[in-house]
């Protein structure tokens, strides 16, 4: 078989819509290696982005390499499949090294009944109390409890192992990443469930090294967390002590780790989940997308002329259109239409007022979450543009390029992996 792919202990999703920021994003992770800290850059790229851009994902494999070759880098990067399933796995499979298998769909499907019967009877080590490392009680799975959570995950998890053995058979076992996704459904799954899930998946024998489970909480995009903040702190606890469990109990793979979807600008959460990292000794994989695009805009509007009166028309294109552009999204949006302001109001803004709105620096007098989530989700409308928004890119490397590197290491970086304010 040969050397087999494994994740690092300390791995980010970087999203790259237009395939034009791969150096800059790279530059980030070469900042923290600069002070020892080796973060391995996962360039992800969904179906869904690729079709509305019209993109190819070879374009974000050659993007990566390209950027790689240019920076020197020496060590292990991956070019994510974001968000797949069997329909949508085919075309990623000759450019991706990293598979993200979402089953969320399929939670709650009826599974059948004799495979539920035979998954409980397996899984009597799942009986009674369980004490987890680093968590303040044990929790108590019965009998019940497996078959209850067996019957809304199961099903799951035989769509990802089906997903994932037809991968296989065309990249070869060890020679790709497996990621499975839960996170986009109702409600968090409890430790218990998880163990439950966890089980399943070694049972389908899914080497497994990085799952996405659903916390509790608002995962918008672009924008900071929102909910119970002790709770989601707890939950992160007993999810990566439920991950070190089950890694020993069902022979999962060692490097096993939580994936945190939606992760970027959740600047809030990051403290919560750098403490449990240091106190487990325990990876995470933070998965950002869409702030790349905005850093972009970020950075033509700061060059200001052409660049900002083009991020100007995009947000005016956007805001006549937001209902179609938020409508795909509506699930991890909160946008404030009382808060949008209108075209022709932006239209008269200032370089430092249009990027004081858009830049996330939660606390400065002129930012906008509505603003930025609509933004965020109207990548679109600079797709349509073609040329004249990748020329512009083009001609304003330097200044967009450094306010990509700098938000994705001082805002994401630093504060997940190295611990230090952001």
């Amino acid at each position: 078989m040969g050397h087999k792919l494994t994740l690092p202990k300390y791995s980010i999703g970087t999203g790259d819509r237009f395939a034009h920021q791969a150096k800059a994003q790279l530059d980030a992770c070469i900042r923290a290696l600069d002070h020892g800290v080796e973060v391995a850059p996962v360039w992800n790229k969904s179906n869904r982005e690729h079709m509305i851009i019209g993109s190819e994902p070879a374009e974000t494999r050659r993007a990566a390499d390209e950027a790689v070759k240019a920076k020197g880098w020496r060590l292990p990067y991956f070019v994510d499949a974001d968000h797949i399933g069997e329909q949508t796995m085919g075309r990623f499979l000759s450019s991706s090294d990293f598979y993200t298998i979402d089953v969320a769909d399929f939670i709650g499907r009826a599974a059948d009944a004799e495979d539920i019967d035979r998954f409980v009877h397996a899984t009597g080590a799942l009986e009674g109390k369980i004490a987890l490392r680093g968590t303040d009680e044990a929790i108590t799975i019965t009998k019940d409890d497996r078959r209850q959570a067996a019957a809304k995950f199961l099903a799951a998890v035989k769509v990802a192992g089906t997903v994932y053995r037809k991968i296989e058979a065309v990249k070869g076992r060890g020679r790709f990443i497996t990621e499975i996704s839960m996170d986009e459904t109702d409600r968090a799954q409890t430790p218990a469930e998880l163990l439950v899930i966890l089980a399943a998946i070694a049972r389908e024998e899914i080497p497994v090294q990085t799952i996405a489970p659903k916390f509790s909480g608002r995962f918008n995009k672009g924008v900071d967390y929102v909910g119970n903040l002790p709770q989601f702190d707890r939950e992160f606890v007993q999810d990566v002590a439920a991950i070190e469990f089950a890694v020993k109990q069902f022979g999962l793979p060692a490097e096993l780790k939580l994936s945190v979807h939606s992760g970027s600008d959740k600047f809030s959460i990051y403290p919560a989940i750098h403490r449990t990292m240091a106190r487990f000794d325990a990876g995470v994989h933070l998965k950002t997308a869409g702030t790349t695009w905005l850093e972009e805009l970020i950075g033509l509007a700061e060059a200001d002329g052409d660049g900002l009166a083009l991020a100007k028309d995009i947000y005016r294109e956007a805001y006549a259109h937001r209902e179609e552009l938020c409508a795909p999204y509506a699930t991890v949006i909160d946008i404030d239409p009382a808060r949008l302001p209108s075209a022709d109001i932006v239209q008269r803004w200032s370089s430092e007022q249009f990027t004081g709105a858009l830049r996330h620096v939660p606390d400065a007098p002129l930012y906008n979450s509505s603003l930025r989530q609509l933004l965020h989700v109207g990548y679109k409308v600079a797709a349509q543009m073609g040329r004249r928004y990748l020329d512009l890119l083009e001609s304003n490397e330097a200044i967009v390029a450094r306010n990509v590197t700098e938000n994705l290491y001082a805002r994401h970086i630093v504060p997940v992996f190295m611990g230090k304010p952001k």
